[in-house]
């Protein structure tokens, strides 16, 4: 089944419903899918009814043409007063922080070119892949605008120093370096892209919807706490998630060796 959300005056996403996996594709191929303040907007209306519906398990965001996201559009950054800039920095903030706070799992499918803001979207993401022709970048300090919010999700994932060097020379990194620096999770043929993301995603979504959940949100608590603050709080975390009716149903269904009959609760 096939869902467009495109109307006349949102012409910038379509989703695709795959079972239980949920495709989101950037749909401004002309514009490179930049992430216009519109369309960021649009993307995280689509992340947050995805997250809420029980049918989706997981979700794939992929860009139309030959790009991912060449990052912000930057003909709505010249011209603005300080409000209207914070306006739409504060919107993509809130778009990369509902990918790490909704449920299911979300996967980068990346083609072509991700860029600063567009790949700040991929860091942010739990899982991606990339076809052998992508490239990653922040070239925001070549024109004179540093990436300092992309920064954010790159340095979480590549360490200080792999993120420094993107940052402060604004030179692009191959499909193959990003994989190899953490940035993504693996490289494959551009033509079975879309294919290989579904097929993670599936494999993601067999697992209990609420323990994926679980376990998501617990990852993003615990990633920058101290390994004693982590410890203390995922020991609770583990205790809670073994009451629920999920765990123990799986627990009981790999004692009894049977498949286990997921209730979400």
């Amino acid at each position: 089944m096939s869902t467009n959300t495109t109307t006349p005056t949102e012409p910038y996403t379509r989703i695709e419903e795959h079972g239980a996996v949920a495709v989101i594709t950037l749909d401004r191929p002309k514009q490179r899918n930049a992430l216009s303040l519109e369309l960021i907007r649009e993307l995280t209306r689509a992340l947050e009814t995805l997250g809420a519906q029980q049918q989706t398990h997981s979700i794939v965001i992929h860009g139309a043409g030959t790009a991912f996201s060449s990052g912000h559009n930057l003909r709505e950054l010249v011209g603005r007063s300080q409000d209207e800039e914070r306006e739409i920095f504060q919107a993509c903030t809130r778009l990369m922080q509902t990918v790490q706070h909704i449920g299911p799992p979300v996967i980068a499918a990346v083609t072509g070119t991700a860029a600063a803001a567009g790949c700040q979207l991929v860091a942010s993401c739990d899982l991606a892949i990339a076809s052998e022709d992508a490239t990653f970048s922040t070239p925001g300090v070549k024109i004179g605008l540093f990436c300092s919010t992309p920064m954010v999700a790159l340095s979480r994932n590549i360490g200080r120093k792999r993120a420094l060097e993107m940052l402060l020379t604004g030179q692009a990194i191959s499909a193959d370096t990003a994989a190899n620096w953490g940035l993504i999770n693996r490289v494959v043929p551009g033509e079975n892209l879309l294919d290989e993301a579904i097929a993670l995603a599936e494999s993601v979504g067999h697992a209990s919807p609420l323990t994926l959940r679980i376990g998501k949100q617990a990852f993003y608590r615990q990633i920058d706490a101290t390994q004693e603050q982590a410890y203390d709080s995922m020991s609770e975390t583990m205790a809670e998630n073994a009451m629920t009716n999920d765990a123990q149903e799986g627990m009981s269904a790999f004692l009894e060796k049977r498949p286990p009959q997921w209730r979400g609760s």
